[in-house]
């Protein structure tokens, strides 16, 4: 089958050939034909397996009869992440370069003002991840009443990341009479509700079972005996194959992203990272330096494993065995893309064993173990390299020592005597030390009880209320 066959425009047809692509994918033959018959969907297939295609084909031959009105997008496409998004605002550049058809692009981490101005002149296509979306409805810089379609892509990584909510309250801002595409890898019981509550009759296409890995991808995990040290010299040594011309290595902290990206740059590798900490225009930056080849190793944490489209990716590595066991059926989807085949390793540390096992349960396949490591290229030394010492010249040999002749002690020097100092007048005795003790003194007297005294007062003495008295 062609692409010919699916009923697609005939300007469509010669986008798709510039891009060299000749037969559709299981999905897009399944669902296409159906998008285009105005039929709801739910799309489940494995990540890999051109979803994007499968949407993004048969909406610009829909879109292509009509007209945009400003702050009226005619669909709506929403992302759970940044980088997604721009990679479906890319597919669309590709795809849609014989249409005249308008795009917008609205993601966080960028400026307002200039998806406002393009909204204002109105848009054909609205790509968003929902919380920017939500801003800016909640300004009221954006209608969706003239919204007549509506995809809701990765819905399982929606779920994981607590957008679901977000996409309730969008959904009962859109028309009623609509069109809903709902595309994911796997389908939990909360999107299977999302699925009935929202979409109107829809036509499942399952090319895979859900959960499931792509066959074309060799897996192995790779037993490691516990430090970080240990995990980081197994992934050189890994990393050193002659087969690994790029690959994409995924951690389950930003923190070791960071650590990681440092350590391997430090023994050679040209490596460069993506994480959630860094700004936009610094993760597009990252990734197209890994899409040029300016770097061929990308450390990255699970902002990066879903719906990426990298070409020529021959290898995954789990440095961190995924804490949710979903996230590894997306995270070796990197490679093996587009039928190409591709390898993953995961290092199995004594605190990944568990989320191991939970991943060999979701796929319902045991990973097979790779207990000796492949011979690396060029022999490491991975212990700490020894600290420098320098040589030093050896030193002459010194002649020997003459034996002195005793020499006689010194005698003990003579003391001096001081003369003596001239006798001092005594200091003038101070007060307290004329001054009578105080058991010495003579008792007081009381003038009234005891009588008159030498100088004392024996005449009458008034008293306050008028009274005299004598004594």
């Amino acid at each position: 089958m062609s692409f010919a066959d699916l009923g697609l425009s005939d300007e469509l047809l010669r986008a798709v050939g510039d891009t060299g692509y000749t037969e559709p994918t299981p999905i897009q033959a399944s669902a296409i034909p159906s998008v285009l018959m105005m039929r709801d969907i739910i799309g489940i297939a494995q990540t890999g397996t051109g979803k994007t295609a499968s949407f993004v084909l048969p909406m610009i031959d829909i879109l292509a009869h009509g007209r945009s009105r400003a702050r009226m997008p005619r669909s709506l496409i929403l992302e759970p992440t940044r980088e997604l998004a721009a990679q479906v605002a890319e597919n669309f550049e590709i795809y849609g370069k014989y249409h005249k058809l308008s795009m917008a692009l609205l993601i966080g981490g960028v400026q307002m003002g200039d998806q406002v101005k393009a909204l204002e002149k109105g848009v054909d296509v609205l790509i968003a991840t929902p919380g920017r979306l939500m801003d800016l409805f909640g300004r009221g810089k954006i209608l969706l009443t003239g919204c007549s379609m509506l995809v809701i892509d990765e819905a399982d990584r929606m779920l994981d990341m607590g957008f679901i909510p977000d996409i309730e309250e969008i959904c009962t801002k859109l028309p009623a009479q609509r069109q809903t595409l709902l595309f994911s890898a796997t389908m939990p019981a909360p999107i299977k509700k999302l699925a009935d509550r929202f979409l109107s009759n829809p036509k499942t296409i399952e090319v895979a079972r859900p959960a499931s890995t792509n066959i074309n991808i060799t897996q192995w995990v790779v037993p490691v005996k516990g430090s970080a040290f240990e995990k980081r010299r197994s992934l050189r040594t890994l990393l050193r194959q002659d087969d690994v011309r790029t690959a994409i290595i995924f951690c389950n902290r930003k923190t070791t992203v960071r650590e990681l990206n440092k350590s391997l740059k430090q023994h050679g590798f040209a490596s460069g990272e993506i994480h959630g900490d860094m700004d936009q225009p610094a993760r597009l930056a990252e990734l197209d330096r890994f899409k040029k080849g300016d770097v061929n190793i990308l450390v990255a944490s699970d902002v990066a494993a879903r719906g990426l489209d990298i070409k020529g990716v021959s290898h995954v590595v789990n440095f961190d065995a995924p804490w949710h066991p979903d996230d590894y059926v997306h995270r070796i989807g990197r490679t093996g893309r587009g039928g190409a085949t591709g390898v993953s390793y995961t290092l199995m540390g004594p605190d990944d064993q568990e989320n191991v096992e939970n991943i060999e349960k979701l796929t319902g396949q045991a990973i097979p173990r790779l207990d000796a490591l492949p011979d690396a290229p060029e022999a490491e030394e991975d212990a700490r390299p020894a600290r420098r010492t320098r040589e030093r010249p050896e030193r002459a040999e010194r002649p020997e020592r003459t034996e002195r002749a005793e020499r006689p002690a010194p005698a003990p020097a003579e003391r001096r005597e001081r003369p003596a100092r001239p006798d001092r007048t005594p200091p003038a005795p101070r007060l307290a030390d004329t001054a009578e003790p105080r058991h010495q003194r003579p008792p007081r007297r009381d003038p009234v009880q005891d009588g008159p005294d030498d100088g004392g007062w024996n005449g009458p003495i008034p008293d306050f209320l008028g009274v005299a008295l004598t004594s």
